[in-house]
């Protein structure tokens, strides 16, 4: 079973900046460089959606949502990834989480929650 660990939620002011990370740290690394690593967001009331992933070569798709204020970026040395949030709207606020998959896995983390709000 691959463990997902996630950290960097919390309470931010509209404008303001995150950043999520997420380790793999019982995958092997070479097996970690398989995988296509992405963040999802799930808000109160509505289905859970993309918002960025990045593939081993580092090849990234974002949600256009969040292009220009988002940036996810990966170190497979050290097993993790990060979503670098900037420029937050209150329609950001969401549970935010990691998920690892290939073409036959899918792995989620627990989720981590993000709140834009004054």
């Amino acid at each position: 079973q691959v463990q997902l660990v996630e950290s960097g939620g919390g309470l931010v002011q509209p404008g303001g900046s995150l950043r999520l990370s997420c380790r793999a740290p019982r995958m092997i690394l070479s097996t970690f460089t398989m995988y296509t690593m992405g963040y999802y967001r799930q808000a109160p009331g509505k289905q859970r959606e993309l918002v960025a992933s990045i593939t081993s070569g580092r090849s990234t798709i974002y949600a256009d949502s969040v292009k220009g204020r988002f940036t996810i970026s990966r170190d497979n040395s050290r097993k993790t990834i990060w979503l670098q949030m900037n420029s937050l709207e209150p329609e950001d606020t969401a549970v935010y989480y990691c998920n690892a998959r290939t073409e036959t896995m899918d792995y989620w983390g627990e989720g981590t929650l993000v709140t834009v709000s004054s």
